[in-house]
């Protein structure tokens, strides 16, 4: 399959709010990657709250860095971003000692292996995987013990998959080929 550059974003993206409002990140071309819109990204922090002080965020296929930066921008105490792309990692680390978000850890891995190797909770979980990836019911599987009582995720994908009961869809929405929307994860009582 033959990567087509989006001349729309030219391989840059814009922080929308908070501390870096403004702000221009460049990142590499790679296949799959296409960065979440700023329309999308306004209206999915308007619902996770302009203010994200205080949480711990994974941003578990981090691409661009657009969501991970943007909620370090908007204060997050930690944010873990996952990308296995060396090329993207390089360019997510340019980006975070560009901005100076000392409280941004960008990791080099498989998400799946991520998450199975890590013991880390989150207040706010990022989840937009290239369209063409498919392990969904694994993914879920992993996430649930990484998610704080009332954690919010988001999911963005050319088709919705089917969630656990433990995920509660609080809003959804759709641009293009995409669709999104934001969960909130209730605790299952033993």
């Amino acid at each position: 399959m033959m990567t087509s550059k989006n001349s729309k974003h030219s391989n840059q993206v814009r922080i929308i709010g908070g501390i870096h409002r403004g702000r221009k990140l460049n990142f590499q071309s790679a296949e799959g990657l296409r960065p979440t819109p700023d329309m999308v990204r306004e209206k999915v922090f308007n619902w996770l709250g302009q203010d994200l002080a205080g949480k711990t965020v994974l941003d578990l296929f981090a691409g661009s860095g657009a969501l991970g930066l943007e909620a370090a921008s908007r204060r997050a105490a930690r944010v873990m971003m996952v990308e296995n792309n060396r090329q993207t990692v390089c360019a997510l680390q340019n980006s975070s000692r560009e901005l100076g978000t000392a409280q941004v850890e960008i990791i080099a891995s498989d998400s799946l292996m991520y998450l199975q190797q890590q013991r880390g909770q989150f207040d706010v979980v990022f989840l937009d995987p290239p369209f063409a990836w498919q392990d969904w019911p694994r993914l879920f599987e992993s996430l649930q013990s990484h998610l704080k009582n009332g954690a919010m995720v988001y999911i963005e994908a050319s088709v919705i998959p089917t969630k656990p009961e433990w995920l509660e869809v609080y809003r959804e929405g759709k641009s293009g080929m995409s669709k999104f929307e934001v969960l909130r994860y209730t605790q299952v009582a033993e």
